[in-house]
């Protein structure tokens, strides 16, 4: 054992990259001074070395683009802290667009990022030409400029942040390797380095990169990355060319361009077909500065194009070409959290080529989140518990690889849908429903009917994108048409759904939920789980099957998140383990939702049962027959109509979904996808868990009181009364546009009077209502919550509302109750 290699540590950290360094760093500030950096060769090795080192600010979600602003602002005073110098500089960075439609998403990212405070101008190509002279233009239709955007030295910033912790209290320990972790009584309570050292901790935090996968899936923790060949080539030094000049981004040509000292160009790629690696098995361990083998026939097929933006690149040398493994996950967005089944292993990891912008914020995140308990903002789009097992084979993340590289810089189109890792989990309606033309969607592996092809009308079983009213509007105007009028029904099997049984379910499930779960048998509730803040963690109901048995009920996006929050509830209750068990049924059981004015009609026609509003009244559940076996029937409706979630055992889906299509023939019945329903539940002011609701939103503030039992105890209740009792600050509201050429998609600015206030959530056509609808949160300014004023009923009713869509404002109508 090394003389100073200590036997025990509060926190040890594995990788000496820029994110381990960064979570070392921010443990420090937090005052956990015991934190040791366990790196196998030297610091900055691995991924952070050869990174291109941009800092950008703008990311997909509002809570991740307010971690990249923090690492920006991070790095821009780290030197002056630690007397390191990080390279940092602010040349500021020009998004270029070829196309009207890339112009179209450009401008309304823009739009968004001055929502968040980010500084983004529109400029034309005269000024573009000023800022970039050597930039060819012809082709282009507009930029965003974007001044604050940096760079730094990958190394430099690294070395920084590692100063900073040691000057904490954390020490490094450079040459020393992890093998494997001490998992005992199933938490992880320590490592074994590669010399058969064992150190023990509090908290083992895995951020090595493209490793952290195969050492946690020696204990069957599933953190599912893959790495991909990243390119770039640095030219020989041009002549004018000044590396003060802003970052070009050319996402309509697959790449970046950025200015180096000495007149050097580094060009990278974000190529649409990547190439996964290694070709098998978990990448090298005896190797630190790792470079591969670039492969001439990809780099030529991509990098002329790119050349062309600038064209003097063409007659200038190379004095590298880069390729380098970059690590990227099935959905694009990086990897935090404590592993749900080890406690005490937490995972930083997966930082798909943006790992620089990243890990300023992403560590200070997992620091305050390992040393509080929970997140202190919503971190769902990271959470290690967002993904399914089957996300972690190894043919799925090839696969997905292949994709997912070129999706960082291809168009973010509504509603687009992933090419790869299909056709994995097929619901058994599936067959069914491709006969009758249904066009599928992905959810968590999911194959889904998004919408249903009209041959009359020449609309396809295909997408065809666009920011406008795409191909399918015309079929879901027929099928939101028909469960309005008459019936619709709809394959909901994806349904994440358990069964939570025992002495102690019903208490169990009453602290945990907000609503009043513990009622009557044949009973159902829709409510929602808080954290300690009152924030919403689910959103989902809940169903009385007997005195010691209850169905929960939630979207398919969070199935592993959903069944992680029962167990822990059942370990942790007040007073001890709880006496109940909670097991997945999802794949025992198909969900068929019949739904409409003609429901109650159709399902009657089936059934010995008495349907009638007397015997059946809506939130409640009973077992009935249909055809010749029996069902679960659930009297519950996401779409604003009468209707009943049917769960039928998988065996007799298929033979209940046909009775159900002959019944309905008589009635007008079409079959309806997720688009429908999605533009049903806008009309109707349904909240989506992840879109309209998060853990940073409370029933309070989201318009559920309703859904609040205030008379029991319940995780967050003290928080949320807090809140009741001081006033919001903040409302969630319903927005309609009456205006044919406008669609709400997400993240269109709100403005009352004037002022901008929020942003549109999401939102779809409302074919009932004839208005582009969704919701959107609206914020009192805070000058005027600071002299007291909240965002009461009156201050939204008495304002004019507007919508701010690339180059223009629309009218809104806006208000809290629903359309419908």
């Amino acid at each position: 054992m090394a003389a100073d290699l200590p036997t025990r540590a509060e926190v040890i950290v594995v990788g000496g990259g820029i994110v381990g360094a960064s979570i070392a760093y921010h443990l420090t500030k937090l005052g956990r001074s015991d934190v040791i950096v366990l790196e196998r060769h030297e610091l900055t090795g691995g991924t952070t070395w050869h990174a291109a080192g941009l800092v950008a600010q703008l990311r997909a979600t509002e809570n991740l683009t307010r971690l990249a602003q923090y690492s920006l602002e991070l790095y821009k005073n780290l030197e002056e802290e630690t007397g390191q110098a990080t390279g940092f500089r602010a040349p500021g960075a020009i998004s270029l667009a070829s196309t009207e439609t890339r112009w179209e998403e450009l401008r309304r990212t823009a739009a968004m990022a001055r929502y968040l405070g980010v500084e983004a101008e529109e400029i034309s190509t005269k000024e573009i030409l000023d800022k970039f002279p050597m930039c060819h233009v012809d082709d282009i239709v507009g930029g965003i400029w974007l001044p604050e955007d940096g760079a730094v030295g990958p190394s430099d910033v690294t070395q920084s942040l590692m100063k900073g912790a040691r000057m904490g209290g954390a020490k490094l320990f450079e040459g020393t390797g992890v093998d494997d972790l001490i998992v005992e009584n199933g938490r992880c309570v320590g490592v074994i380095t590669d010399n058969g050292e064992r150190i023990e901790a509090d908290q083992v935090v895995l951020a090595c990169g493209l490793w952290t996968r195969h050492l946690a899936a020696k204990h069957d923790v599933q953190v599912p990355l893959h790495a991909a060949h990243h390119y770039y080539v640095v030219t020989e030094p041009i002549d004018g060319l000044d590396q003060d000049w802003p970052i070009l981004r050319d996402p309509d040509r697959f790449a970046y361009l950025k200015p180096e000292a000495g007149g050097a160009m580094l060009v990278g790629l974000f190529e649409p077909v990547a190439n996964p690696w290694p070709s098998a098995g978990p990448p090298p361990t005896d190797k630190s500065f790792i470079s591969l083998d670039p492969d001439s026939d990809h780099l030529a097929e991509y990098l002329p194009p790119t050349f062309d933006r600038v064209p003097i690149v063409h007659e200038t040398g190379l004095r590298l070409i880069f390729d380098g493994p970059e690590s990227f996950t099935p959905d694009d967005s990086y990897i935090l959290g404590e592993a749900p089944s080890v406690p005490g292993m937490w995972i930083a990891a997966g930082f798909n080529s943006i790992g620089i912008q990243s890990a300023g914020g992403a560590g200070m995140a997992l620091a305050h989140w390992m040393t509080e308990g929970e997140p202190h903002i919503d971190l769902a789009d990271v959470d290690i518990r967002r993904f399914e097992p089957f996300h972690g084979t190894e043919k799925f993340l090839r696969d997905r690889t292949v994709e997912g590289l070129g999706l960082l810089y291809a168009p973010h189109w509504p509603h687009r849908q992933y090419e790869t890792g299909r056709d994995i989990r097929r619901s058994p309606l599936h067959n069914r429903l491709e006969e009758h033309g249904a066009a599928w969607g992905s959810v968590m592996g999911w194959e889904r009917a998004n919408f249903f092809a009209r041959p009359e009308l020449g609309i396809k079983n295909e997408y065809e994108y666009s920011w406008g009213r795409q191909n399918w509007h015309e079929a879901n105007k027929i099928e939101h048409t028909a469960v309005r009028e008459k019936a619709g029904l709809f394959d909901l099997t994806s349904f994440a759904k358990f069964a939570v049984k025992g002495k102690d379910a019903a208490d169990v499930l009453s602290y945990m939920s907000s609503g009043p779960v513990a009622g009557d048998v044949g009973g159902s509730v829709y409510t929602q789980w808080l954290n300690d803040k009152g924030g919403i963690e689910a959103d989902l109901t809940i169903s009385r099957i007997s005195e010691r048995e209850f169905w929960v009920i939630g979207g398919a996006g969070t199935r592993s998140r959903d069944l992680f929050a029962i167990e822990q509830a059942i370990l942790n209750h007040p007073g001890g383990e709880a006496n109940a068990t909670v097991t997945d049924i999802t794949s025992a059981f198909a969900v068929l939702a019949v739904m409409g004015p003609a429901s109650r009609d159709i399902v009657q026609s089936l059934t010995q049962a008495d349907m009638s509003e007397e015997a059946f009244p809506f939130a409640t559940n009973q077992q009935i027959d249909i055809g010749s076996c029996y069902v679960r029937a659930n009297r519950m409706s996401y779409v604003g109509e009468l209707g009943w979630e049917l769960y039928v055992p998988t065996e007799f889906a298929v033979h209940v979904f046909d009775e159900l299509m002959e019944a309905g023939k008589l009635h007008g019945m079409e079959l309806a996808g997720y688009h429908t329903l999605n533009s049903l539940r806008f009309e109707k002011g349904y909240r989506h868990w992840g879109h309209e609701v998060t853990p940073d939103d409370t029933p309070v503030q989201s318009g559920l009181n309703f859904a609040v039992d205030w008379d029991k105890d319940f995780r967050g209740k003290e928080a949320l009364a807090a809140q009741k009792a001081a006033g919001n600050t903040r409302r969630l509201v319903q927005v309609a546009v009456h205006d044919e050429s406008v669609l709400l998609h997400h993240n269109e600015p709100l403005y009352r009077d004037g002022v901008r206030v929020g942003y549109v959530t999401d939102g779809m056509w409302g074919h009932t209502v004839d208005a582009a609808v969704g919701m959107a949160w609206a914020y009192r300014p805070t000058a005027e919550v600071d002299a007291g004023e909240m965002a009461t009923p009156a201050w939204i009713n008495e304002g004019t509302w507007q919508i701010e869509l690339p180059g223009r404002m629309v009218d809104a109508k806006v208000q809290l109750r629903p359309w419908l």
